[in-house]
């Protein structure tokens, strides 16, 4: 069992750090005060490959693995977890769906360019009565015939989209039916922005992230061509299942990267920062909280990076996904949060980036599924039962 980051990985987490330095870390306090997204950044990343990481080569990616992904979401959110959210929700639930379900037509229409960074990408699944319980979708798509198989007619929206108003292909869910249970048929179609009935509605003010855009979507009597329904009728939740289980190791890396950056913060403020003549770093009621949050974070990082790597070797990640999804956000909660105690009064105010970083942690106990969630997909499959 070799732990050690191969020569690849280590060449790309060195590569993002300079970059991140150098080009991002000196933008961030702009962007954040403006609530702007940051357009320039991101249309730097695709040239460098790092919004198709884990996609082949031919579906326009740079044939990395998921590893690789997982170490550029952490390394990204440990500096702007703003653009960490982005690059995530981009990667895994714009260019997923397209990655598991799309047919080589639109594979090369959509995925290619997503993957290349020259389009960004959205996924559309939350809706305002239908969050955990994304089964409850409402949004319809009613099938009307014609030439080339007719089309969709989709009415409905859909709320706390990541990248909303900045994607150029979105990937959206919508009922098309009712099986014989009475439950919902939930299919997937591709939508183009310019898509005629479709628009993009009120973009949320947000606890943190504030430099990511996350907004409403409506369709209002919205044609989308039959070509563009995503994998067979009545697939979408299996796809949105799947790709659920890849976004959680997505979280959990951004959710690491956050706390990494909470603990690189307290480390350096708690060996300079002088009280009763020595570092305060020096007292036990400190030190025990680094301690803490160095112990946790090394133990979230082994457990996103072994998530990963199980989906890396083509053998079944979803409990791993699930726990490490679940562990590093709380450690972020936590890590975040004893930040700003040990950096007292001053990790109140904005100079010291720490309350930054507690604000965007909360995120990564909700988005992909809530806390309460993942306990509940753990248990079921420890458990190996399922209550109705």
């Amino acid at each position: 069992m070799d732990l050690d980051l191969s020569p690849e990985h280590s060449l790309l987490r060195d590569t993002l750090r300079d970059f991140l330095a150098n080009e991002v870390a000196p933008v961030i306090d702009e962007h954040e005060r403006a609530r702007r997204f940051p357009t320039e950044v991101v249309s730097k990343l695709g040239p460098m490959g790092l919004l198709g990481i884990p996609y082949p080569e031919e579906e326009g990616g740079a044939g990395l693995d998921t590893l690789a992904y997982a170490i550029a979401v952490e390394e990204i959110s440990r500096v702007w977890g703003s653009l960490g959210i982005i690059v995530a929700a981009h990667t895994s639930l714009g260019c997923g769906p397209l990655h598991v379900a799309g047919t080589p037509e639109q594979k090369e229409r959509y995925l290619v360019p997503m993957a290349q960074g020259k389009v960004i990408g959205a996924y559309g699944l939350t809706e305002p009565e239908a969050g955990s319980d994304s089964g409850g979708t409402r949004t319809t798509a009613t099938h009307q015939g014609g030439p080339d198989g007719g089309v969709w007619i989709l009415n409905g929206g859909k709320r706390f989209i990541t990248n909303a108003g900045q994607a150029g292909t979105y990937v959206v869910t919508a009922r098309t039916g009712t099986r014989e249970d009475g439950s919902a048929e939930i299919s997937a179609f591709i939508l183009d922005a310019d898509t005629p009935g479709f628009k993009v509605g009120r973009l949320e003010e947000k606890m943190g992230l504030h430099a990511s855009a996350t907004g409403e979507l409506f369709f209002e009597d919205c044609c989308v061509p039959a070509n563009q329904m995503l994998g067979p009728r009545g697939g979408g939740w299996r796809t949105f299942l799947q790709i659920l289980d890849g976004g959680r190791i997505s979280i959990g890396a951004m959710a690491l990267g956050l706390a990494q950056a909470a603990l690189d913060a307290s480390t350096i403020y708690a060996r300079e920062r002088r009280q009763f003549g020595r570092p305060i770093g020096s007292f036990q009621g400190v030190a025990f909280m680094v301690a803490d949050m160095a112990t946790d974070v090394e133990a979230a990082r082994q457990m996103v990076y072994r998530a990963a790597w199980l989906k890396d070797q083509g053998r079944d990640y979803g409990l791993a996904a699930a726990q490490a999804k679940l562990f590093a956000s709380e450690v972020s909660k936590r890590a975040t949060n004893d930040a700003i105690q040990v950096h007292g009064g001053y990790g109140y105010i904005e100079e010291y980036k720490v309350e930054r970083y507690l604000r965007d942690a909360k995120l990564t106990e909700l988005g992909e599924g809530t806390s309460q969630i993942q306990r509940l997909v753990i248990g079921r499959k420890v458990l190996d039962l399922r209550v109705v």
